[in-house]
């Protein structure tokens, strides 16, 4: 199916359920394939309003910001993961997000 399907798809789903995270996520994740990385990161965003403890948000999140240079941005969320993922006991999440996040230390 192409991007183009999948996006109409899981715009359907989320129209259908506006609590939809992961079609959301999906969503985001779609626009960022097909190179549209301020779309993704908005729909992002409009997730982690709606849904502050979806944890996969916050790691592609934090990705897409250190992509597009927003260093700051990246750092304060890839924080706001850890912080979850260690709510949520999710130790691997944690520690991926740890590393990601000194790599941005390393490199600005």
């Amino acid at each position: 199916m192409a991007s183009e399907q999948r996006i109409e798809k899981l715009k359907a789903m989320i129209a259908n359920d506006p609590s939809d995270s992961f079609s959301r996520y999906a969503l985001a994740l779609e626009y960022n394939g097909i190179n549209e990385p301020l779309t993704a990161i908005e729909l992002l965003e409009e997730l982690l309003k709606h849904n502050e403890k979806y944890l996969p948000a916050y790691h592609q999140l934090a990705q897409l910001f250190g992509k597009m240079n927003k260093t700051q941005e990246a750092k304060k969320i890839y924080r706001s993961g850890i912080d979850l993922a260690i709510e949520q006991n999710d130790e691997k999440e944690a520690k991926e997000l740890r590393e990601e996040l000194e790599e941005l230390e390393d490199e600005w």
